[in-house]
């Protein structure tokens, strides 16, 4: 969270404000002087994807040098809006005529992002100045489309998650029911959709969001969709979309996500094809598309109060989002393959640059994740050194929690109700922990042996009480109680099911909800010249990546060099040694592998 509040929103600011000119279309517009568009139709939402990850940022950091940067440009912005609450520049600088008129011009994705960032900006700064522009732009969508019962879908959904935030936050009925109106335009074909990748399944239109079952088409536009769904679902009860969301959430845990936690396997839709097409080097695994599925998790686990969506988000977090950004926090990943020949190497930007604003909104609104509350019990999600307060029952409750999770898996929470107070704690029993790499078959680890889950207060053991994977403690509490929660964190060998064919006849290596991979740059130059034994044992040892603190793996291994005459391949044991994937090509392009063979025929010799 340092890291994005010092390195990757300055990285976003200087593209966004000086190196490209996303903000200079907004004060374009304001000029009203006949000036053209500059950049591609969607670059506001980069903006507002900024200025909301510098919102979170705000929250727990106060940066006054920051601030004043979002302020100079909600000003900028909302100058740019017109009398009757539109705002996009590129129709206003282009053809205000042809405005809502082309669904894949990005207009009410756009808004999307623009209505997250003035909630955000509200909630961090009290501040109101661009939470009354987004109120004005959703009200003039809804006159558009829902009042006047106009036939339209949003080409990328954003939309209909960032009304229901408008609607928590206003309390106003009105962005409720037009987010639901959303919802129930899809899956009725209106329109010819021309470009070959621009088919109904591409738009999650192949049927009502209601009756859909699989998942399809583009990564990033199916998890808004359905966290927009699982948010409408959570306000109203509606046991139509909760019924859809399960069906399409086991069809993408059980068939088409990475181990990683990554989705949308090929680049061709920035999407999804067929189940179990999950290639390694090929793999897209869109950073933006990553942050999504913790976005639909993070609904899902509040929508059921079910542990087995945290571990999902869980898995996305640490391993496929957190690698689209870098160690020193400037350079990025757009699509995140789980093997490389050293042609992948991160960037400071990119012409479509959704994936850097976004990975930065994500890490610094990383608070949002942590706990949960109902009625009833605190619910402690992810295991990160944190403190908070919380309401129950009219008690108000600090907790603070103390880990070096996710290197180690034991857990300290200091419990401080304001006066003795009776709640549940609820802790995750992460699915890992258990056997499960993830719910579903697709994935399975070899010889499990699980460690004992160790649960105390006040250092007392207590018996754990599962309940949806949650360990439940309820009680009287008072000031000063403490919990202790030990979870094992040992060494585990992945496989994945035969029906994966680019995972056949090999493994992965995991510790707790990290994923490991081989780097060339820790092995002589040599990532893809070894075979792991059905035998072998990873040892533990700190290191470091860039700088920065890891736990690596050591292991020895059956590795195939050339003989010193070149003339024939000779088998030799040597080490290996393994790091948390997200750590990768952080020292420039090389070698990697995430999916070790245990084949001979699958080992490749570069010399």
């Amino acid at each position: 969270m340092e890291k994005v509040a010092t390195k990757s929103l300055a990285a976003c600011i200087y593209q966004t404000e000086i190196k490209t000119p996303r903000i200079r279309n907004f004060q374009k517009v304001a000029r009203h002087q006949g000036e053209k568009f500059e950049g591609i139709y969607y670059d506001d939402s980069d903006v507002y994807k900024a200025l909301e990850a510098i919102a979170y940022s705000l929250r727990t950091r106060k940066d006054s040098t920051l601030e004043a940067t979002a302020e100079r440009w909600v000003d900028i912005i909302a100058a740019a809006q017109l009398p009757d609450g539109y705002l996009d520049t590129y129709f206003t600088l282009t053809d205000l005529s042809r405005r809502w008129t082309e669904l894949e011009k990005h207009e009410d994705y756009c808004a999307g992002h623009l209505i997250e960032a003035a909630v955000a900006y509200f909630d961090a700064t009290g501040k109101r100045k661009l939470l009354d522009v987004a109120i004005r732009l959703a009200n003039h969508i809804d006159s558009t489309f829902r009042m006047q019962n106009k036939q339209w879908f949003s080409g990328h959904e954003e939309i209909e998650l960032a009304l229901m935030k408008l609607y928590h936050t206003t309390g106003n009925e009105r962005y409720l029911k037009l987010a639901n109106w959303y919802l129930e335009q899809r899956g009725h074909r209106y329109y010819s959709y021309g470009k070959n990748w621009a088919t109904p399944e591409y738009w999650q239109d192949v049927l009502p969001v209601k009756e859909q079952t699989r998942i399809t088409g583009h990564a990033v536009r199916a998890m808004y969709l359905y966290s927009g769904a699982a948010d409408v679902a959570a306000a109203t009860g509606d046991t139509g979309y909760v019924r859809a969301m399960k069906a399409v959430w086991d069809d993408v845990v059980d068939r088409n996500m990475y181990l990683t936690g990554g989705i949308g396997s090929t680049g061709d839709n920035e999407g999804f094809t067929k189940d179990y097409d999950l290639p390694n080097e090929q793999a897209y695994c869109e950073t933006c598309a990553s942050v999504g599925m913790v976005f639909w998790n993070e609904r899902m686990s509040e929508l059921t109060g079910e542990a087995q969506y945290v571990d999902v988000l869980e898995r996305s977090l640490y391993n496929a989002a957190l690698d689209g950004l870098s160690l020193t926090g400037d350079r990025f990943f757009y699509d995140n393959p789980l093997a490389s020949n050293g042609q992948h190497q991160r960037q400071e930007w990119f012409g479509t640059a959704c994936c850097p604003a976004n990975i930065s909104r994500l890490v610094a609104s990383l608070g949002n994740y942590v706990y949960g509350t109902d009625a009833a019990s605190v619910w402690v999600n992810l295991f990160v050194g944190s403190e908070t307060r919380v309401n129950i029952g009219g008690a108000e409750i600090a907790l603070a929690m103390e880990t070096a999770y996710p290197y180690d898996g034991h857990v300290t929470i200091r419990v401080d109700p304001a006066q003795k107070s009776t709640f549940g704690l609820r802790l995750r029993i992460p699915g890992w922990a258990m056997g499960k790499p993830v719910p579903g078959d697709i994935y399975r680890y070899v010889n499990f042996h699980p460690g004992e889950i160790g649960l105390t207060v006040n250092g007392k053991k207590i018996p754990i009480r599962d309940e949806r994977g949650y360990a439940v403690i309820e009680r009287k509490w008072s000031k000063g109680d403490v919990v202790e929660y030990e979870i094992p964190m040992q060494v585990n060998r992945v496989e994945a099911t035969e029906k994966i064919a680019a995972d056949r006849d090999r493994v992965a290596i995991e510790r707790g909800p990290l994923v490991y991979c081989v780097e060339g740059s820790d092995n002589g130059a040599r990532a893809w010249n070894f075979t792991i034994p059905a035998s072998v044992q990873f040892t533990q040892k700190p290191d470091t990546v860039a700088g920065e603190p890891v736990l690596a793996l050591d292991a020895d291994v059956n590795a195939a060099v050339v003989s010193a005459d070149g003339q024939r391949v000779e088998m030799t044991t040597r080490m290996i040694t393994a790091i948390p994937y997200y750590a990768w090509a952080n020292r420039g392009p090389n070698e990697m592998q995430v999916w070790l063979p245990t084949r001979i025929k699958d080992v490749k010799i570069n010399d």
